[in-house]
Parts: structure tokens; C-alpha cells; sequence
């Protein structure tokens, strides 16, 4: 039988992270993973008939919507020192 660390990581399998360091980059890839490990669950659910299709679609709806506030809220893409082409020379 699995103990409870063990049973952690099986049921939350959490990669390492290989991109550019920095707190919102890595906040980010461990709201990613968790996404998609919730996606499977749902998948799986709805496969073997435990959740309506209409279900899954709307679960996973929410899941990505709560994915997009997270990389708005981290400001993932943006880069606020970069000029944007509107600056006004006077």
C-alpha cells in the first residue's frame, strides 16, 4: 500500500521545470500541470461514464478559465519594459 507521500505524487505527478526562472514562471507551470492532471481526471471520468459529456465540457470550461486568470494575473507574456510602439516623443 502506498503511503501518504507516495500516495501524493502518484495522484499529483509534478514535473520539473526547465524554462526561464522566476516566480510567476514557475507559479505558472505548477498551475499549468495541475490543470492538466485535472483535464485527465475529467477525461477519464467521462470516458467510463461516471460524467455526462455536457459535465466534462463545462468542468473543463471552468478549469481553463481559471488557467487564463492565472497567466493575466501573473502576467505571463507580457513584458512591461518592452516599448509598444504608442510612446509619444515630445
Amino acid at each position: 500500500m502506498l503511503g501518504g507521500e507516495d500516495k501524493e505524487d502518484f495522484l499529483y505527478p509534478y514535473g520539473r521545470y526547465y524554462g526561464q526562472v522566476n516566480p510567476e514562471n514557475l507559479v505558472f507551470n505548477a498551475n499549468l500541470q495541475e490543470f492538466a492532471q485535472q483535464v485527465s481526471y475529467v477525461c477519464n471520468l467521462e470516458t467510463n461514464g461516471k460524467l455526462p459529456p455536457e459535465d466534462a465540457y463545462n468542468q473543463i470550461k471552468e478549469l481553463w478559465k481559471k488557467l487564463k486568470r492565472s497567466k493575466e494575473t501573473l502576467g505571463i507574456g507580457q513584458q512591461p519594459f518592452q516599448s509598444d510602439g504608442n510612446d509619444h516623443k515630445n
